[in-house]
């Protein structure tokens, strides 16, 4: 744990986390806020499957092409443009009643322009610490995404069945605004330039390790999506366990982070805690219960931020520093997809077969990360005596003739 406070005492590393925390809250309340206000207002949890499908698609989109925006325009004011208008399209989805295929639309335009905070804070990590560092610091944002991921979708929960779902969703929009407004007046983000990538767009895929960490982080976390609307399926809507069975799930993840994230980073790393996220689930599929759902999540839970640490880290060490923030905005894109995608097929799921069906679909999720993590670690580099900061850029040097 010392290593994490030397962080925090760091020059704005306390600063920078705290603001890109609050401004990528929406990330993990967005699914399941439109997913529990679309099914009250339509009465089908298919219609709001559409609709966090369209999100996704727009979200699949935007993530690369924001990322490389940042390198030719600057930080600032590409994510100040994405706020403004996100939050406007998430406005309308809230207070505007409409059919679904409006709904859809207006969701289409919110994915496509969701903020790139997680690119741009990661490509400015490196930039604030040594490279000794560095594995911690993924760490310690690793934990923090975990209370997006998965403390997002308590607030969500408690806030849209005690108070109403129009308010749940309203309130990933103040935070984004918020977080957003935080997060650029950060000295940090003026500080560091990214360099415009001279590759076209999605060469970055190439590399195997940006590929793999993508197609885990996808399948990671719309087995996190599934296992949160399921959750909610099983208690209900009304009463304060669903909020709570989550609430437990995000504080294992937060221990794993903070217990395990400064272990060095070997090429099983990611297997092995992709694998203890899977055996959990799998554990949790027997009993629908409180207390068993409560212990069984925790054990997913010890894993899970250690394994987007991972992500983190791997990605960094194999792209150099122009690349980075289209790495990113690739695995982020890949995350937030998994997110609506987990939530949108336990939906139908749930419709047919009830709260088992939704938990067998994170659990068939999980399962094949794992299977992804195993295949791909041929691609996944050993780190343990290794800086995992970017790759430098290097350019010709221009010599003059004597």
């Amino acid at each position: 744990m010392s290593s994490y406070a030397g962080l925090l005492r760091t020059r704005g590393v306390a600063r920078i986390i705290s603001a890109q925390l609050l401004a990528r809250f929406p990330s993990g309340m967005l699914s399941l806020g439109f997913l529990l206000h679309i099914e009250r207002t339509t009465g089908s949890y298919g219609a709001a499957g559409l609709v966090l499908a369209s999100l996704s698609v727009g979200q699949a989109v935007s993530g690369p092409l924001t990322s490389r925006l940042m390198g030719r325009f600057g930080m600032r004011p590409v994510i100040a443009s994405a706020v403004v208008l996100c939050s406007l399209a998430i406005v309308e989805i809230a207070l505007v009643p409409q059919p679904v295929p409006a709904s859809m639309a207006v969701a289409l335009v919110a994915g496509l322009t969701f903020p790139p905070i997680q690119p741009a804070v990661r490509t400015i990590y490196p930039k604030m610490v040594n490279s000794r560092q560095l594995t911690p610091l993924f760490s310690l944002d690793a934990s923090a995404q975990e209370l997006i991921w998965i403390g997002g979708p308590v607030l969500v929960t408690f806030v849209s069945t005690q108070i109403g779902t129009v308010e749940g969703v309203l309130l990933s929009v103040v935070m984004m605004t918020g977080g957003g407004l935080w997060f650029l007046a950060s000295p940090e983000v003026g500080r560091v330039r990214i360099p415009r990538s001279k590759r076209r767009l999605g060469a970055v895929l190439a590399k195997p390790t940006v590929l793999l960490a993508t197609i885990v982080g996808f399948l990671l976390i719309a087995s996190c999506a599934a296992v949160e609307a399921s959750v909610v399926a099983a208690f209900g809507e009304e009463g304060p366990q669903a909020g709570i069975v989550l609430a437990i799930w995000a504080l294992g993840s937060l221990a794993g982070g903070l217990l395990f994230g400064h272990i060095p980073i070997g090429p099983w790393a990611l297997a092995r805690r992709v694998l203890l996220v899977t055996v959990g689930l799998a554990a949790a599929v027997a009993i629908l219960d409180f207390w068993w759902l409560s212990l069984t999540l925790v054990i997913s839970g010890l894993g899970l931020a250690p394994a987007l640490a991972v992500l983190s880290a791997i990605t960094s060490s194999s792209v150099k520093f122009s690349d980075t923030a289209e790495a990113y905005g690739w695995i982020g894109t890949g995350q937030l997809i998994g997110a609506a995608l987990g939530s949108g097929v336990a939906g139908f799921l749930i419709d047919a077969q009830g709260a088992l069906g939704g938990f067998w679909t994170g659990f068939a999720f999980a399962a094949a990360a794992t299977l992804a993590a195993v295949a791909g670690k041929r691609w996944h580099p050993d780190l343990r005596h290794r800086d995992p900061s970017p790759l430098p850029d290097t350019d010709s040097i221009p010599v003059q003739p004597s």
